[in-house]
């Protein structure tokens, strides 16, 4: 939610949303049905059916919030980390905010990007679930002074490497082996960042 959203009515569109990420954080998804979630959420399975298509509309609608939360997130670690941190402390900082995360809402952001990969129309959205992600990495790198190739490169390998080590962390649950791999990850690509110029 932007500084904007926050300072303005929500739709009911906006609150069900609201409520059901919060339901969803708590409960997880399963296989609950959509007259399940909608007992939940102390609404009607209609007003869901109204607002959202139905289940997998309320679902993909849940995942783009809670991945459009997250790259809010960077970009607001960027913007105020940027100038003093160390990258390494930046990346891990974000990083652990994923995982967080993932742990709720890994399983169903998976499920969803391979109904995208099926192209299932529910799911179209996810198909940029890459590119949504590209340009904003990217200017994390050129903010450190890479220059612009090298930067849509780690951008992508940065990006390939999360959403990797997230899908092991959700099938393994060794979040101390995912964090360990992480921080060699990390290490490797500050060797990328251009030695500030002798004054």
């Amino acid at each position: 939610m932007t500084r904007e959203d926050r300072g303005r009515q929500q739709t009911p569109r906006e609150q069900l949303l609201t409520t059901a990420v919060g339901w969803f954080a708590e409960h997880g998804v399963g296989d609950t049905s959509l007259r399940g979630i909608a007992e939940g959420l102390d609404t009607s399975h209609r007003m869901l059916i109204h607002h959202f298509g139905g289940r997998d509309g309320l679902l993909l609608a849940v995942v783009e919030h809670v991945e459009g939360e997250q790259r809010r997130l960077l970009a607001e670690l960027a913007t105020a980390d940027v100038a003093g941190a160390h990258p390494s402390a930046v990346g891990r900082r974000f990083w652990m905010q994923l995982c967080d995360a993932a742990e709720t809402y890994g399983p169903l952001f998976f499920e969803l990007t391979a109904a995208a990969m099926r192209k299932a129309d529910y799911a179209a959205p996810l198909r940029g679930a890459v590119e949504d992600w590209l340009g904003p990495l990217a200017k994390l790198w050129r903010s450190y002074g890479v220059e612009q190739d090298t930067a849509e490169r780690l951008a992508r390998l940065s990006l390939a490497m999360a959403r990797g080590l997230l899908h092991d962390l959700l099938l393994t649950g060794d979040r101390g082996g995912i964090e360990d791999a992480m921080d060699v990850w990390l290490s490797m690509l500050v060797r990328e960042i251009p030695a500030p110029a002798a004054k």
